[in-house]
C-alpha cells in the first residue's frame, strides 16, 4: 500500500519536472518537437482567457491534446513492467496520469472552475510569469521546489482582467 503515496509524489515530481525542463526548456527552441506547448497551448490559452480550442476535439487529432494524451502514455508505458512488483504503484501513476489528463482538459474548456479548483495551473497560463506553477493535477512539487506564485486573486489579477475587459470592449465598439 505504500505505493499509492509513492506514485502520486513520483507522479507529481514527474509531471513538474517534464513540464520544466521539456515541454518549457525544450519546447520554447523553434523545431522541437516540444515546441507545440509553448507554440500552440500557451498562445492559444493565453489569448482566450486559458480556454484551449484543441480540447474540443477528439483526443486522436495531433494537436496539443493529441500529443498530450502521447506523451503521457509514453510516460506511462515503461512502468508497467513494475507491475508484478509494485502493482499499488503502477496503478496509481495509471490513475495520474488519466486524472492528468481529464483534469487539464477541463481547465481549458471550462475556465471558471479551472480558476476555482485549479487556481496553480489558471496562474500558469494567466498569471505575469508563465516559468513557474510547473504542476497540474496538484501543486505539491512547485510548493517543495519553491516554484509556486500566486495570481488568482490578487490586486495584479484585478487590474489585467480590468484591462482585458476594456480592450475587448474597445474592440466591440471599433467593430459595430
Amino acid at each position: 500500500m505504500i505505493g499509492i503515496p509513492l506514485g502520486l509524489l513520483y507522479a507529481n515530481a514527474t509531471e513538474w519536472v517534464l513540464h520544466k525542463y521539456v515541454l518549457h526548456g525544450l519546447g520554447k527552441r523553434k523545431g522541437s518537437m516540444w515546441s507545440f506547448h509553448w507554440s500552440e497551448h500557451h498562445r492559444q490559452a493565453r489569448q482566450n482567457d486559458h480556454r484551449d480550442p484543441s480540447y474540443e476535439r477528439p483526443i486522436f487529432d495531433w494537436n496539443a491534446q493529441g500529443k498530450e494524451a502521447c506523451g503521457l502514455l509514453l510516460v506511462v508505458a515503461p512502468h508497467l513492467l513494475l507491475l508484478p512488483i509494485a502493482p499499488y504503484f503502477v496503478w496509481t501513476l495509471v490513475l495520474s496520469a488519466i486524472y492528468y489528463h481529464r483534469v487539464h482538459r477541463r481547465s481549458h474548456l471550462n475556465t471558471a472552475w479551472a480558476r476555482k479548483y485549479l487556481r496553480w495551473h489558471f496562474d500558469h497560463h494567466m498569471g505575469p510569469k508563465a516559468d513557474a506553477n510547473w504542476c497540474v493535477s496538484w501543486p505539491w512539487f512547485d510548493w517543495v521546489m519553491g516554484t509556486r506564485e500566486r495570481y488568482v486573486g490578487t490586486a495584479k489579477e484585478a487590474r489585467d482582467r480590468a484591462r482585458r475587459r476594456d480592450r475587448e470592449q474597445r474592440e466591440q465598439a471599433r467593430l459595430r
